[in-house]
């Protein structure tokens, strides 16, 4: 032998064929469950600790014998066992419970009783309330959970009573006195006769009228019996939400007026005529026709408008609030500078959906590049008439003259651009730019900030003063004997 055996396999030691078939077609795990048939009963029908992890191994994988007499072979942790590979998972206040109470010394860990009666026998409240029914219908866990006796999990909907409405929140010793649940009855008058207004005057019939939800609810044909039949919301109001007072010596006004005064949030605008914009249904639900019945009818955005942002006030017969800016004088961010007359650039679709306006129309024509910018970089704000006109108010960081060439960019430039230009100084000034004066750049004669260029100087002596070798003998007018090209290039005018 490889070793002894453990010792509750010792007086079979000697029979090798009860654990062993070498040669038959018997296979080892059919000899161990021969012999340990409760574990061989628990995998056929997957119950137990070892039919929920069968998953068709060996049974030495895990008991390999022949280790000695003092050798476990289960190996079992009861620290990390996972009781919920057996059948009773430990749930709730049983997660907390100590091993031994349940599994009692001397005896086997299988051996204990799943059943809660056999631990909370002494915990029964009922005494012996259930004992008429079956065995089955006396099982605890019917309707109670390992989390708290109190949390009860019965479904008394399965009984012929169930239980709806008040019923559903009463306490069962409430119906099932000392605890006791068999030949209940299920009859209103005998739990609730002294709950009996009428002093036994509907002859006990209470659900003839009444219902579980509450006393006050009562199962009256309104629609037959009174001339108000109810209907939408009506349905499901209380009886006493109308008739606050005996309704057999005060009868009620059947206009929606006096019942909903105090939910008219309108405060009077719109009459005392609820029926004519509102149903039984929801008061939100207007079906009110404004565009039949009205001279304004309603498109766009004002479709969505609530009734009380356009009607604020009990209107004048002679009053006049169909112009948009009766209503939307807040909404004018151009602080009245377009006018009253708001449609002439927006609609009724919102204030900056398709905007109709006509730059071209205006003073600054968008012309070239402008007609590309959007109307934030030059208009900062709404007031639009704010904005100046004039080039340097926007392109005073793109003036690479730095003034030096007034501030009338358009003299030069265009708004296609800053190099699409064309000035003809011979033309449009009083200057005539020849000989050297061809080859200078615009700068040289132009070197200091001037707000027009009228300002800028236009003899000789204003750029050639240091240079006159006659130190103003001959005056200010050079071109009396000197040309533009060359200083030296005299000629003498008689």
């Amino acid at each position: 032998m490889p070793g002894k055996v453990i010792q509750g396999h010792k007086k079979y030691e000697k029979e090798c064929s009860n654990c062993h078939n070498v040669l038959g077609r018997v296979s080892q795990d059919a000899l161990c469950r021969k012999c340990h048939k409760k574990v061989s009963k628990d995998i056929k029908n997957k119950n137990g600790y070892h039919g929920k992890i069968y998953k068709k191994q060996k049974c030495k994988d895990c008991h390999t014998d022949h280790k000695g007499r003092k050798e476990d072979i289960v190996k079992l942790n009861v620290y990390t066992f996972d009781h919920d590979k057996t059948d009773m998972q430990l749930l709730g206040k049983h997660q907390h419970v100590e091993c031994k109470q349940c599994h009692k010394k001397g005896k086997k860990y299988r051996q204990a009783d799943s059943r809660c009666e056999s631990c909370h026998k002494k915990q029964n409240p009922h005494k012996g309330g259930f004992n008429r029914l079956k065995k089955k219908q006396q099982s605890c866990n019917n309707c109670h959970t390992g989390k708290d006796w109190k949390l009860i999990i019965y479904k008394h909907d399965e009984t012929k009573f169930k239980l709806k409405g008040k019923h559903k929140k009463t306490a069962c010793v409430d119906c099932h006195p000392g605890n006791r649940y068999v030949k209940t009855t299920n009859k209103c008058y005998d739990c609730h006769k002294f709950d009996d207004v009428h002093k036994k005057k509907s002859r006990r019939n209470c659900e003839k009228c009444h219902n579980p939800q509450s006393w006050g609810k009562m199962k009256f044909d309104h629609d037959k019996k009174t001339k108000f039949p109810l209907k939408g919301r009506h349905k499901k109001i209380q009886c006493n939400d109308c008739h606050r007072k005996d309704p057999y010596k005060v009868k009620l006004k059947k206009d929606c007026y006096s019942c909903h005064k105090n939910d008219d949030s309108h405060k009077g605008v719109f009459g005392k005529k609820c029926q004519d914009c509102h149903k039984s249904i929801k008061w939100k639900e207007s079906f009110f026709d404004h565009d039949k019945k009205t001279k304004f009818p309603l498109k766009g955005k004002h479709k969505k408008a609530k009734c009380e942002d356009c009607h604020t006030s009990k209107p004048n017969k002679n009053e006049n609030r169909r112009k948009c800016r009766e209503c939307h004088k807040k909404d004018d961010v151009h602080k009245g500078q377009q006018g009253k007359e708001c449609q002439r650039c927006h609609n009724i679709y919102g204030w900056e959906k398709k905007v109709i306006f006509d730059h071209d129309l205006t003073k600054f024509p968008l012309v070239g590049l402008h007609s590309a910018v959007s109307c934030e970089e030059c208009h900062l704000t709404n007031r639009y008439k704010d904005a100046k006109k004039n080039c340097t108010a926007c392109h005073k960081s793109d003036d690479v003259h730095k003034q030096k060439l007034g501030v009338r960019c358009e003299l030069c430039h265009n708004p296609n651009g800053w190099r699409v230009w064309r000035f003809d100084h011979n033309r449009q000034t009083s200057f005539k730019i020849t000989g050297k004066h061809r080859k200078l750049h615009c700068h040289d004669c132009h070197n200091r900030s001037i707000s027009d260029v009228k300002e800028q100087f236009s003899t000789c002596g204003d750029c050639h003063g240091g240079d006159d070798a006659h130190d103003g003998e001959f005056g200010r007018k050079c071109v009396q004997c000197h040309t533009t090209k060359s200083f030296s290039d005299i000629k003498m005018r008689r």
